[in-house]
This record gives structure tokens, sequence and C-alpha cells, in this order.
């Protein structure tokens, strides 16, 4: 996600506190919220997926999902 959204986000969050927003203002946050929120996911599962343990004996394995 963009710096320009993350600040839009702020903007919104800021003048919901200071004077409320109107429903499109509202519809907009959700909006970029749910997109920041999926961007954040993506980047943890992009971490994860490249972890790997190291064991003492050296040995190396990647992380795998619960069943």
């Amino acid at each position: 996600m963009d710096q320009a959204k993350i600040d839009r986000i702020n903007a919104l969050a800021r003048k919901a506190k200071a004077e409320g927003l109107t429903p499109e203002e509202r519809e907009e946050q959700a909006e970029l919220r749910r997109a920041y929120i999926e961007s954040y996911r993506a980047s943890l599962r992009a971490m994860l997926d490249n972890t790997v343990i190291e064991r003492p004996d050296g040995t190396r394995e990647k992380l795998t999902p619960k069943s």
C-alpha cells in the first residue's frame, strides 16, 4: 500500500474524531482499511513463507502451515 493511501486513512481518522465523517467518507475509510489489512496480511504471509528454522545440528527447514 502506498504512503498516500496510508496518509488518507490517517486524515479520515483525525477528521472522524474531530468533527465526524460524511457517509461517503465512512465508505472510503472502510474501503481503505480493508485494503490496508489485505496488504498487511499478504506481507506477513510472504515473510512467513520465507522463514526458515535452523536446528542446533545445523539442519534448516521451512515453516509449514498447520493442518
